[in-house]
């Protein structure tokens, strides 16, 4: 990075920090920290809603997985828009209705003390888990650029976003929200527009976008049945519909978004705005790394993208095998190079395409054998390079100015992501635990400061679990399987609250206990993909509790 690209990162992120400053100057009580006020309107909403889903992960990641699976991921959301519909008619008014500050408050008021006690438990270990991941997404970039051991780089990212939520609260967090949405928004405009700028001159947008469906990477819908296909239409339509169903109506950290404004009016326009644009917003960012792919068919990309883990590798015992197998792979590009530009010459021959295709294997084979010998040499290594692909490409191709632009969004999106996770779960433990168990006739000053020192603390639960987050696989995957896992035994307890009005309390409660076991037994010795969790927890906590109501704690 130039003195350029830190003068726009440093300038973006403190101009939108001193925003947030000024905008909550004078808020100083519990009631701003942990609901906002009505200055809070449906466009803020709907922004901060947008940002606290799109962390780091989605544009660190998301490009990598494109580049490596093309298109279908997007199936994962093809069931959001229908889950918020929903969310809107019945969730937000219920809350509304009842005053909650947390969602589990209600699950309180409709059964009892335990089954609230739960539901937050539930939110709390998923999103202190899922909170570490959007820590560690920007501290690969920090570990990229100034070549910092992962593990110190991790404990600093970390210590700012911690210090960043903490002094703010609810309504520092959505007014600053929606100012990082743009820069997000905006860097990866420019990001798509510099890389389709950087094809070669004779290879226009409509070639590349054709070269990318002759290569399988534009498959965005896959009807298959197989129920262990990760990404199928039916486990996006019907599983994705559960699990946004469960993160916009249960997750504490998007409640808190739409409960902000105190408006039931600013809160259904701010979800409905989600509703129209995050499936093409994931379309757009999936569809830029197609076209990084793209570029690559031109431009040779490296051997493996963790290129400090590479140096290291090329410097020890497996040296020489590492460069024997780059020979190979420099030989192979060039045929595969070669291939691709027959192939936008004659679109139309299917000898040329399958061509190509058959010289991308090859060239995937080799970086096989690359990952191989990596883990050889260091058998705790993650060799899932799909999280390096799309930085890889900014710092090497992209002008400076735009590099920290593009820095910028990425700490954008750690910042909004995280301080929303981090705020919900200090506000959670407060509301939920801390207050009706311990401290229940406290005062506002108290439970202010024990909101903050809470947000603290799990910010060094997820700290914690940052210096892990190297052994899982791509972490856009890793963040959907992770809510997968319990999304569906939340949602059950919301959705037997709001229909099974014969069901009790210890009925749902031991039925939630008994279908998340199941679900974890599943995820342990299955190979089901993980949208299925969604709607098979939340069908068992349904199924069970109306059995458990009517057998074991019927009315005698």
């Amino acid at each position: 990075m130039s003195g350029l690209d830190y003068v726009v990162l440093l300038g973006t992120l403190l101009l939108i920090a001193l925003y947030g400053w000024w905008k909550t100057r004078a808020d100083h009580d519990l009631g701003h920290y942990l609901q906002g006020d009505a200055s809070i309107r449906w466009g803020t909403i709907g922004l901060s809603v947008m940002a606290t889903q799109a962390s780091a992960v989605t544009f660190l990641s998301t490009p990598g997985q494109a580049y490596e699976s093309g298109m279908s991921f997007l199936q994962n959301y093809f069931g959001l828009p229908f889950a918020l519909i929903v969310v809107c008619a019945v969730f937000i008014p219920i809350y509304h209705r009842l005053h909650v500050v947390t969602a589990y408050e209600y699950l309180g008021q409709r059964f009892d003390q335990k089954t609230r006690l739960l539901g937050a438990f539930l939110f709390l270990l998923q999103r202190g888990l899922a909170a570490g991941i959007t820590i560690y997404a920007p501290a690969i970039i920090l570990s990229a650029l100034l070549g910092w051991r992962l593990d110190l780089t991790i404990l600093l990212s970390g210590l700012f976003v911690v210090v960043y939520t903490t002094s703010g609260g609810t309504i520092a967090v959505s007014h600053t929200q929606k100012w990082q949405m743009a820069v997000m928004l905006a860097g990866m405009a420019v990001a798509f527009g510099m890389i389709i700028n950087r094809l070669p001159p004779d290879v226009s947008f409509l070639d590349a976008v054709s070269l990318a469906g002759k290569m399988g990477k534009l498959d965005a819908v896959d009807f298959s049945v197989d129920p262990h296909r990760r990404y199928t239409f039916w486990s996006g339509l019907l599983g994705g519909f559960f699990l946004a169903l469960s993160y916009f109506g249960t997750d504490q950290s998007q409640v808190q978004r739409y409960l902000a404004g105190g408006s039931l009016t600013a809160g259904r326009f701010g979800l409905l705005f989600n509703a129209i644009l995050k499936v093409p917003m994931q379309f757009f960012i999936l569809f830029t790394g197609v076209m990084v792919f793209v570029f690559y068919q031109f431009e040779k990309p490296p051997l493996f993208f963790n290129r400090p883990i590479l140096a290291r590798a090329e410097q020890g015992a497996h040296g020489p095998q590492l460069a024997a197998l780059q020979a190979r792979y420099d030989l192979a590009f060039a045929e595969q190079a070669a291939a691709v530009h027959r192939l936008t010459k004659e679109p139309k021959s299917p000898a040329a395409g399958a061509f190509v295709r058959q010289t991308q294997q090859h060239l995937e084979s080799i970086r096989s054998e690359v990952k191989q010998t990596l883990k050889a040499a260091d058998p705790k290594l993650e060799t899932n390079d799909a999280d390096y692909v799309f930085i890889s490409f900014v710092l090497r191709y992209l002008p400076h100015g735009v590099i920290g632009l593009l820095i910028a969004v990425i700490f954008c999106a750690a910042m909004s992501s995280s301080a929303s996770e981090l705020n919900a779960l200090g506000s959670t433990t407060v509301v939920d635990f801390y207050r009706p168990l311990l401290r229940p006739d406290a005062s506002e000053a108290h439970y202010l400061f024990v909101s903050e020192l809470c947000t603290a603390l799990w910010g060094g639960v997820a700290i914690s679990f940052a210096l892990f987050a190297n052994l899982v696989e791509n972490l856009i995957q890793a963040i959907n399987i992770l809510g997968s896992i319990f999304y569906g035994s939340i949602l059950g307890i919301f959705l037997v609250a709001f229909f099974l009005r014969f069901v009790r309390g210890s009925a749902v409660f031991f039925a939630a206990i008994l279908s998340q076991a199941f679900v974890l037994v599943l995820f342990y010795s299955t190979k089901i993909g993980y949208l299925w969790y969604n709607l098979i927890g939340c069908a068992a906590v349904c199924l069970l509790s109306a059995v458990l109501e009517r057998s074991a704690f019927s009315r005698r």
